[in-house]
């Protein structure tokens, strides 16, 4: 059976293996391995789709991913390939998206939605206490749940800032940390090998992970969802990835290297 005719989930992990340490320098293993888990890019590049961007180029993009994904993997590492390229394929699909936001337009349906989201949220929040769910967003706004979080997930994605704005940290404008290094992205690609720590994580500090990591927010927007302050947002993901690099990280993992700032924060 060639690479081609392989579903995604069932590489032989043997065969992988032995492709990965033929590299680099083998050419003939690098692109059968490419072949291998196109599907892979396809796929993910297919979840991004009806986004303002032609499908061919999402695949394009999505393509970079899993040739970075094949060049940085680590065959050594108990971590399957395909979790590894996901998550960078995702991170490369995200990167375009947020370079090219200016130039995307996001459907009428979903503005509408996401300023009615952005009203109704603080609102509901005073009334219940709490964060609100999707389908109490959802009835508020009268739209279904699943239209709620595709007009959450657009205008972030889709959200025009100007070059001159200051942005993170530091304050420094767009253009002059455009190119650099992402450490969100860092800590998606190793996101597959801190799994099983994660796991034994409380509900709070699995959701503050995935707010941070997965959906991008920054530390004010996670203490609004969750409903403690940003300061205990700060806190929580210090200690969390202090909990993850002592259970299961090895010096020089992505999440050494990228912790938040804030992160010698004491519980006072």
């Amino acid at each position: 059976m060639s690479a081609a005719d392989r579903s995604i989930g069932s590489t032989d992990r043997e065969v992988e293996v032995a492709l990965f340490k033929r590299l680099p320098g083998d050419t003939a293993a690098r692109d059968e391995l490419v072949e291998m888990f196109l599907p892979l890019a396809e796929y993910l590049a297919r979840r991004f789709d009806r986004r303002g961007e032609p499908l061919e180029d999402l695949v394009q993009v999505a393509s970079v991913g899993l040739l970075n994904a094949i060049d940085r993997f680590d065959v050594e590492r108990d971590v399957q390939f395909s979790t590894y390229a996901a998550v960078t394929i995702i991170g490369e699909l995200k990167r375009h998206f947020r370079d090219k936001g200016w130039a995307i337009r996001v459907p009428r349906r979903l503005q509408e939605i996401g300023l009615r989201v952005n009203t109704v949220l603080p609102v509901l929040s005073q009334e219940l206490g709490r964060s609100p769910t999707v389908e109490e967003i959802a009835v508020r706004c009268e739209a279904s749940p699943e239209e709620i979080l595709d007009a959450m997930e657009a205008v972030q994605a889709y959200s025009t800032t100007s070059l001159d704005s200051p942005v993170g940290e530091e304050g420094a404008a767009p253009i002059e940390v455009l190119g650099g290094e992402d450490p969100s992205l860092e800590i998606l690609e190793g996101w597959a090998s801190i799994a099983p720590a994660v796991k034994e994580l409380p509900e709070r500090e699995r959701r503050v992970l995935y707010l941070r990591f997965f959906r991008g927010l920054t530390q004010s927007e996670i203490a609004s969802e969750v409903g403690v302050s940003q300061m205990h947002v700060s806190r929580i993901l210090s200690q969390t990835l202090a909990f993850l690099r002592g259970a299961v990280l090895e010096e020089g993992d992505p999440l050494r290297e990228a912790e938040p700032r804030g992160a010698d924060l004491d519980d006072a």
